[in-house]
Parts: C-alpha cells; structure tokens; sequence
C-alpha cells in the first residue's frame, strides 16, 4: 500500500491532537519562577481528558528547586489520591477544616491543601511576604489549579461542595524539616521533656508574627510546627487563610488574635486529653491564658520605653544587649525629648528573632536554631575571655570563633558521626552535648570537661532502654 494523500495525513494528524491533552510551558516575571499552562481541546473525549493525572491539570505555579508535580493525579480530588499515587506518604498531623495531603519527592516532603483557587494563590502570596521578612514560617512551593472529577468546586464550593468537573485550588508547601506536629509531640515517647516548652514557643511565634505587622487569624497548636532547638523548642506558623499583612497591628487586633489563641488552644487540648495523658503543667482551662500571659510580657518588655538622662547615654547599649539577650535584633533607635526637656525617651525598635543565628553563621557559616546559635556564641564568648586571659590581651571574637570551630565543633560532630551514624541534626546534637556538661558537671561539683562529657553522652545515647517488664494478665476464672 502507498502512502496515504496528504489531506488523508492532514485529517488523521488532526484527529490525534485533538483527542490528546496539549502542554506548553512559559518563563514568567520573577525570572527563576516558571509555570506550566495546560490547554485542553473542548473536542476531546471526557474519559480520554481524565486518562492521565496531568489531563486534570489547568495550571500549575512552581518556584524554582521544587519539583514539577505534574505526575500527581490532579484529575481526582485529594482525599482519593492515596490509591492514585504512590508518592502519598501518611504523615500525623493537626485538624484541618481543609483535605490535606502529603507527598514525598526524594527526602523532600510536601504538603498539598484543597482551596478555592483564588484563596490557595492569596495564601501562596502571603507566604512568600512572610519569607521576605524571615518570619518563622513553612515556605511555598507553589500553587496549581486543576479540574476534579466530583471535585471541591471552585471558588464558591469550599469543602466539597463542587460538582462533577469542578476546580480545585491547590496550595503547595515545603514541609519542614526536623518539625514536629503538636500530637506527635504529645504521643511519642522520650518527647517529654519538651512539651512544657510548648507554651514560650507559642508566645514568642505570636510576638514575632505581630511585630511584623503580621495578623494570622487562626492561630492554634494545629496551625503549628516544632523544631527542637538546644532543649528548647521554636514554633513555625503553617495555615494563613485568614491572615492579613499590615504595616502595623493595632491592640484590638492583636488582642482579638490572642483570643482566638486561648480558644483553640483550650479546644485542642481538651481532644488530645482525650487520647493522652497531659503533663500538670499543661491544664486544659488555663493553658490558654498562661501562653497569653507569656506573649504580654515578651511584648512589653520588647515595646518598653526608657527615660535617659543627662550622662546616661550608657543604658543605650545596656538596652540593646538585653534585647539581643532575648535574641532579638535592634534596627533603629528612637531617642525623643521629653515634654520637660531634661530628658530624652528612648524607644528601640526591634526587627527580628534572629539575632544569634546571624551572628553565629557571620562568625562559622553554621547554621543554627535561635537557641542552639545562643548557646554556642557563649561558648565562643567563653572561649574568648580563657584566650584573652593567656594571652594578656583581648581576643576578637572571629578569632575564638575560630579556634572553637576546628578545636571543637568539628572535632566533636565527627565523633558523633563516627559512634552514631550520619545525622541531620548536627547541632542540635552538639548542643545536647553542651546540656550534659552542664548536667555532669553540677553532679561533681566542678566542670568535668569537653571530651569526657562527650564520651558519657555517647555512652548512654548507645546503651539500651530499660526493659518495660510485662503486665500480667490476671486470670480468668470464670471459665
């Protein structure tokens, strides 16, 4: 047989684009931002559009360093991907009034949220606001929209409401890593000691939310990650429908948000009292009350306000290393004249939470938790005053820096790595180390030493758990 002619070539070719999903992809502003448009042909087959996860897909959003996500089965709503993709990962998790999904790329791990379209590209916005100004929060990976089959319609059909063939909105977020999620820091065993911090966390994550300008509207053990920093923990906010950026929060609404705190929180923990023990220093009622209590005084010490007089000029910095004591960083300073004349009132304002991380990876390049950088700048501190000693003049601090990183942050994270395997968590490993020294050393009434406190800290991070001996069933003997 010959070739066909070339209207019969024409006509066939023509039959097979339009029964087959069309994808094209554009560069858009910002440079290192791409998305990817799907245009469906309005002639194709319903069953041959929904053959494929990508058929589903209307638009997709992506920052630069994360996958394309295209092989996700955007043709169904979430709450049926677990059967559709085998890069569904079940992960614990706090309640949602919204489907959420995890999926692994890797050893990345992502969080999928069903929107309305127009709320998942504001929450994106939001977000990426957030990370311009380093605020303690997830990070977005993007956002996409997608016809379901029986899907959560549109913008009007928030929960499930759509019908047949409606659009999804999906935001995409980065989970964080190392983070744990209020329940599993509830359930899981060797986590106790952590759960009493729950309550500075929650108040310096709102203090620094609002310092910002930063309104969130939801705020709840739910909406919030933990990251075990140095023994303490350090909250990371993740859900913001309903936050608002402003140039600066009033007191109503920083007063309504620590309302809407007490109330979740209370709700939240009296659920999982329901399911776990709580520690005594977590009662359901009060919790609520103690975390705003906590926010109150961070922020009134923050806001507070000095009268300097005349040859006083000295309370200046005195009030500058207190507040980077807390850990926070001094951007400006206000000195006004009082109404007297006599005086000058001081005001500091305060720009972020990120004051020791900065300097400790300006001095070594690591990068650190706030209370992990804070506990290893006094050790470089310390090692400074012993260096200065000895050698009759003051040492800089880049110096001891220095000296600290080969001398003993190297050298111990490498025998960490030797006894314990290859970790992630390197300094919050090192900074258990500086807690055990301390432990050890009040036990024998003098300091004990770096390497034979790394040594006993190996030993028992190795030796087994204790046996839990067995409960005995009682008989039953009414067989």
């Amino acid at each position: 047989a010959g070739a066909p002619p070339p209207q019969a070539a024409s006509a066939t070719s023509a039959r097979q684009r339009s029964s087959r999903t069309i994808v094209r992809c554009y560069r858009i502003a910002p440079v290192r931002t791409w998305a990817w448009r799907i245009r469906r042909r309005v002639d194709a087959l319903r069953e041959s559009v929904y053959e494929t996860g990508m058929a589903g897909l209307i638009a997709i959003h992506v920052r630069e360093g994360h996958p394309d996500f295209i092989d996700l089965p955007w043709h169904l709503p979430l709450a049926e991907w677990a059967n559709a993709s085998e890069r569904v990962v079940e992960m614990e998790r706090g309640l949602s009034r919204h489907q959420v999904v995890f999926v692994e790329y890797g050893s990345g791990l992502y969080a999928l949220k069903e929107l309305p379209p127009a709320l998942a590209e504001r929450e994106y916005g939001l977000l990426r606001g957030m990370e311009d100004r380093r605020l303690p929060a997830v990070t977005a990976a993007g956002h996409a929209r997608a016809a379901v089959q029986g899907g959560e319609g549109g913008e009007g059909g928030e929960g499930g409401e759509g019908g047949e063939g409606g659009e999804n909105g999906i935001l995409i977020t980065r989970f964080l890593d190392a983070s744990l999620p209020y329940r599993t820091l509830f359930k899981n065993k060797g986590l106790e000691r952590y759960r009493e911090r729950l309550m500075d966390a929650m108040a310096g994550l709102l203090v620094r939310l609002h310092l910002a300008g930063f309104y969130w509207g939801d705020c709840s053990l739910s909406n919030t990650l933990f990251r075990r920093d140095a023994g303490e923990l350090q909250a990371y906010a993740v859900d913001f429908e309903t936050s608002e950026q402003h140039e600066k929060l009033s007191d109503g609404q920083r007063s309504m948000d620590l309302d809407i705190l007490e109330q979740n929180i209370t709700g939240e923990l009296a659920d999982l009292q329901a399911e776990v023990q709580l520690p005594p220093a977590l009662p359901v009622e009060e919790t609520g009350a103690t975390i705003r209590a906590r926010y109150q005084r961070l922020w009134n010490e923050i806001n507070r306000q000095l009268l300097i007089l005349p040859g006083e000029s000295y309370l200046i910095q005195e009030r500058i290393r207190a507040l980077n004591d807390l850990g926070f960083s001094v951007g400006e300073i206000e000195l006004v004249k009082t109404e007297q004349g006599d005086s000058l009132r001081l005001r500091t304002i305060v720009v972020d939470r990120e004051y020791h991380r900065r300097l400790l990876h300006g001095l070594t390049g690591l990068v650190a938790g706030d209370r992990q950088a804070a506990l290893m700048i006094n050790e470089i501190k310390e090692l400074q005053a012993n260096l200065s000693a000895q050698h009759k003049y003051t040492q800089s601090l880049s110096m001891a820096a220095h000296r600290w990183l080969e001398q003993k942050y190297r050298p111990t994270t490498q025998r960490l790595r030797e006894a314990l395997g290859p970790r992630d968590d390197e300094t919050e490993l090192y900074c258990q180390v500086l807690e055990h020294k301390w432990y050890l050393s009040e036990r024998a009434k003098k300091d004990v030493g770096h390497q034979v406190t790394l040594e006993d800290y190996i030993k028992n991070r190795l030796a087994p758990p204790p046996e839990t001996p067995e409960l005995v069933k009682p008989r039953d003997d009414t067989r």
